[in-house]
């Protein structure tokens, strides 16, 4: 609780312009971090406050299908400055970035279609994570978008070792063929009138989720479409003819309850 209670009072010092009076804020460095498995090398970008002694819970961030691009990276640099140790993952491989929709769904789907190797990823990721010296190596938590929100999910169906999984608009497309046991925090955040997330497997997903004893909440936003998070969305809604929209009310909304719920999963 009393995690919880200092997270609350730290967003309203930043959302006042208090915290900029009070204390020296946060430092935050960020760098690029490889990793490797099978053979492949990785490039990730892992964010922290340099300005703090004290190792913090690390959180991974899984991007969109757009690969680890600018979006995904500020998101990471949110997390340092509130506390945590952000390592956006590179699932590609060499840091690659789509340019177009055809690319990031021919990226993404192989990915999602190899569930082992995209597994093998994340383990080596997070194994590195847990090393850095800046890290509680044993509070780890998941955030996702899109692509990473269903990696993420899956993370918690393959019953891998973190304390919270949590998804923003994504897919629930299932990959792991035999779920595990859960027992962590899973928050799924969507738009209410998202055409590209099937409710029904959305449905089922989360009942999997808490047949294997996760704590799932779903939250549906209404009036928020696809990508609601991601500030860029209108323009690749427009370039690309997408069903996309940036949402601020929904945004806002999902990413305090997304910092309540990692409060509650690394913090008590």
């Amino acid at each position: 609780m009393m995690g919880r209670l200092l997270l609350v009072a730290l967003l309203c010092l930043i959302a006042t312009g208090a915290w900029a009076d009070e204390v020296e804020g946060p430092h935050v460095q960020g760098e690029t971090f490889e990793y490797s498995t099978g053979g492949n090398t990785y490039e990730g970008y892992l964010a922290y406050n340099a300005a703090d002694d004290e190792p913090r819970p690390g959180v991974l961030l899984v991007h969109e299908w757009w690969g680890l691009n600018d979006t995904i990276k500020h998101r990471a640099d949110q997390l340092a400055a509130l506390g945590f140790v952000a390592l956006a993952v590179d699932m590609y491989g060499d840091g690659k970035v789509a340019e177009h929709p055809d690319q990031a769904k021919a990226f993404s789907s192989q990915v999602m279609q190899d569930w082992p190797a995209a597994r093998s990823r994340l383990e080596a990721a997070m194994a590195a994570l847990r090393q850095h010296p800046a890290v509680r190596g044993d509070s780890i938590a998941a955030l996702g978008y899109c692509f990473g929100g269903g990696v993420v999910m899956n993370m918690a169906l393959a019953g891998m070792p973190i304390d919270a999984a949590i998804s923003f608009h994504g897919s629930p497309t299932q990959a792991v063929s035999q779920p595990q046991a859960f027992d962590g925090v899973v928050r799924i955040y969507n738009g209410e009138q998202d055409p590209l997330v099937d409710p029904a497997a959305l449905d089922s997903m989360a009942a999997t989720l808490e047949e294997n004893g996760a704590d799932v909440r779903v939250v549906q936003y209404p009036g928020a479409t696809h990508a609601f998070t991601n500030p860029d969305a209108d323009r690749l809604a427009a370039e690309f003819d997408l069903p996309l929209g940036y949402n601020a009310a929904a945004d806002a909304a999902s990413w305090q309850a997304a910092l309540l719920a990692l409060d509650q999963a690394l913090n008590e």
